[in-house]
């Protein structure tokens, strides 16, 4: 029998999935801020910015779904996160504005701005976006200043649940080196992710050399902020739920979630031990251009086990520094059962719809991208 409770559990699970979709999706940011990196010519540049230009949509679509899928699901994180810390997400969204921009008009006839002014744009995007999401996403861990009081909704003066505690209103998570070391991890990996993908889409053998300079670098700074954000996560004291749903600090909560997760815990190993062979493979095989489709599951599926050890095992997965018991659960911020219930039915469309995407984007990338198809098809 379905209960609520697995109800609870699934759409925590499906929000897993949809944030290591969207992890690895970033490589469209990461292949953009490798625009002056990498590409050390104009062809070269174009090569990269078409090449990005032919997924960027799926990046934004996918970070739309999984605000969507939030908010339907666990409204309470939806209206207390997006109204309260609104100006990370305010940020968030205007870099996607400036991509978008970027693509549209960095080609037109008269642009007065010129060619590289929206290039830097789409750089800034590639090295912002993945920083702020990241950054955004340690506050589960740390936790973020807010109260919530379910009676205010009966206020008709102000009817309010939640209230942000300062007016920093979530830019103050910066402050914190753990939050800033998992938004530099994110943004290391959207660059692996990006020079892997490059690689594999694009057939220049000089712009492939460079790429692959740019993937040491940003794999190694990547393995270093891992060593920190797992070093502070398995040793740091995390926000448990008692028995009788009372939010408690437990030490070394993390890491017992690991442990009380065999599963979670074997997500994680293996997707790192397919992203360090993916990217092993690339680095050192200068015929090897498929690491992406090996580092792309790797991603997958550790994101999705930062995810659970963050929600699952009775751990309050948005807490409140401000006010313990206004952290955050599966139990506490969810829809109605009837709401869950039903969006469960129409979740089971997701992997016709994945299939639909994977078709297509196979169709896209049959053959590599090659300058003479630049100058024989329409570009950005």
């Amino acid at each position: 029998m379905i209960t609520y409770i697995f109800l609870q559990q699934y759409w925590w699970f499906l929000i897993s999935l949809l944030g290591g979709l969207l992890v690895f999706l970033l490589f469209v940011q990461g292949g953009n801020a490798l625009i002056f990196l990498a590409g050390k010519s104009e062809q070269e540049r174009e090569l990269i910015i078409n090449s990005t230009g032919r997924k960027w949509e799926l990046t934004f679509t996918t970070l739309v779904t999984f605000g969507g899928a939030f908010f339907a699901s666990f409204p309470l994180f939806y209206s207390t996160s997006f109204g309260g810390a609104y100006w990370v997400w305010m940020l968030i969204l205007v870099t996607f504005v400036f991509q978008a921009v970027s693509y549209e008009f960095q080609g037109k006839v008269g642009n007065l701005l010129g060619r590289n002014t929206f290039r830097v744009f789409l750089t800034l995007n590639g090295c912002l976006a993945p920083l702020l999401i990241g950054t955004a996403v340690g506050t589960f861990f740390t936790g973020s200043q807010f109260v919530v009081d379910k009676a205010a909704v009966g206020n008709i003066a102000a009817p309010v649940i939640s209230r942000w505690a300062n007016g920093w209103h979530g830019l103050e998570a910066v402050a914190e080196p753990f939050n800033v070391g998992f938004g530099m991890m994110v943004m290391a990996l959207s660059i692996t992710l990006g020079a892997l993908y490059l690689i594999n889409n694009i057939d220049n053998d000089k712009l492939a050399s460079e790429l692959r300079r740019s993937l040491l670098v940003s794999f190694v700074g990547f393995l270093l902020m891992l060593v920190f954000v797992l070093f502070k996560l398995l040793t740091m004291d995390g926000f448990a739920v008692d028995a009788n749903g009372i939010i408690v600090m437990e030490k070394y909560k993390y890491l017992h979630n690991f442990l009380q997760m065999p599963v979670v815990l074997a997500m994680l190993l293996v997707g790192a031990v397919l992203l360090v062979v993916g990217v092993a493979l690339t680095a050192w095989r200068k015929n090897f251009k498929r690491g992406i489709w090996l580092a792309a599951p790797g991603t997958v599926m550790a994101v999705m086990a930062i995810f659970m050890i963050a929600g699952y095992n009775n751990t309050a997965y948005y807490p409140s520094i401000n006010d313990l018991q206004s952290s955050l659960t599966l139990a506490n911020s969810c829809s109605s059962e009837f709401t869950l219930r039903t969006m469960s039915i129409v979740s089971l469309i997701i992997p016709f719809v994945v299939a639909y995407i994977a078709y297509f984007w196979r169709q896209m990338d049959r053959k590599s991208l090659t300058t003479e198809e630049l100058n024989t098809s329409d570009k950005y």
